[in-house]
């Protein structure tokens, strides 16, 4: 599946791109899972969606269901979203407020505090030896960072803070945190999910791919920086009109290892998060939040946003499910990386490599 002759790294004018074997295998598609999205911070929301006690956010995580919600001191938990009955779901829905202050299985109706524990068990006053004690939900390591909420399901992960250590005052005076949520669209692509972070990760594409944005960004001086556990794309903005004018700031185009993209526009945020599904197969959740999401001037702006990003997002999905079905064929195996324009891929591929290299020898 993994041979040690694929880790190496060499320098990015040498290099050769992952196999596409890394896109294809279902044992990868499994071990991605395991090694990569259930060892690294993962966003599941913003605090701006849960305001009050009560208030929750979904997501699945390497497989896992996941709650984070709001507790009655104010403070933010999350938990496997899984009953400890029968594997139940606690909440259904991406977002929303529980009833009555409790979790409560959607399946056999046992009832949870806010803290975890098991408070009621319906028809159970005739089970020997049961200790709700027992049987409490399995708590996962949670951080907030900008207003962003994370969870991983790694037992001692690496703080938050410094994995994304200089974000916050390279985007200064924008802050994240005051964002409110407006909206989320999922998309299912026929792709694995390495496809859709490389296509993300360069400008390379844009020309081809993407006609209208190519009017608004001067894509020849694309410009890509590169972090320890993420990466900066930006570029300058040219023509009339434009819909993402700079006006009242930059625009900055971050990607997280391994699947979280944020799309720092001034007065707007756009968190991707690239799930999973099968080595063929990711979802793409796009959530997007606004500084301004009541007036008639900041509706009709989040009306251009939204429509302007299907149109992207469409040629994307479309290019990405080409891709996939190369690396598919008899035809490809790896290729090369352009120097001036494909550093952000380089770098995400040789991150990958270095996660697979301490999962490999982890194992042994």
């Amino acid at each position: 599946m993994i041979r040690l002759s694929d880790l190496g790294i060499q320098p990015l004018e040498r290099s050769e791109t992952i196999p596409s074997a890394w896109y294809t295998d279902a044992e990868m598609h499994d071990f991605d899972e395991e090694h990569v999205m259930a060892t690294t911070w993962q966003c599941v929301g913003h605090s701006s969606q849960l305001k009050e006690p009560g208030d929750y956010v979904t997501a699945t995580v390497a497989n896992n269901p996941v709650v984070a919600l709001r507790d009655k001191e104010g403070g933010v938990k999350a938990y496997y979203n899984v009953c400890k009955h029968r594997g139940g779901p606690l909440a259904t829905e991406a977002c929303g407020h529980l009833r009555k202050g409790v979790l409560q299985c959607q399946y056999h109706g046992w009832t949870y505090l806010l803290d975890g524990s098991l408070r009621g068990v319906p028809r159970f006053d005739r089970t020997d030896l049961f200790d709700k004690m027992d049987f409490g939900l399995t708590s996962i390591k949670f951080a907030e960072w900008e207003g962003l909420l994370f969870v991983n399901l790694d037992d001692e992960p690496d703080p938050l803070e410094d994995q994304l250590a200089g974000i916050r005052e390279r985007i200064a005076p924008q802050q994240l945190g005051t964002k409110q949520f407006h909206s989320r669209v999922a998309y299912d692509i026929a792709c694995n999910w390495k496809v859709y972070v490389d296509n993300f990760l360069e400008g390379y594409h844009i020309p081809l791919v993407h006609p209208e944005l190519a009017t608004m960004l001067d894509y020849r001086n694309y410009v890509t920086e590169t972090h320890p556990n993420y990466s900066l794309q930006h570029s300058p903005l040219k023509g009339e009109n434009n819909l993402y004018s700079t006006d009242r700031g930059e625009v900055f185009y971050y990607w997280i290892f391994p699947n979280i993209m944020l799309n720092i526009l001034p007065g707007r945020l756009q968190i991707n998060r690239v799930v999973p599904v099968a080595a063929d197969r990711c979802e793409v959740i796009f959530d997007f939040y606004y500084d301004d999401v009541t007036s008639p001037e900041g509706l009709k702006t989040i009306a251009e946003d939204l429509d302007f990003s299907e149109r992207v997002q469409q040629e994307d999905i479309g290019i990405c499910e080409h891709v996939q079905r190369g690396l598919a064929s008899r035809a490809y195996d790896r290729g090369r990386f352009s120097v001036d324009a494909e550093e952000g891929v380089y770098h995400f591929q040789c991150l990958l490599k270095e996660a697979y290299r301490q999962a490999l020898e982890g194992q042994d």
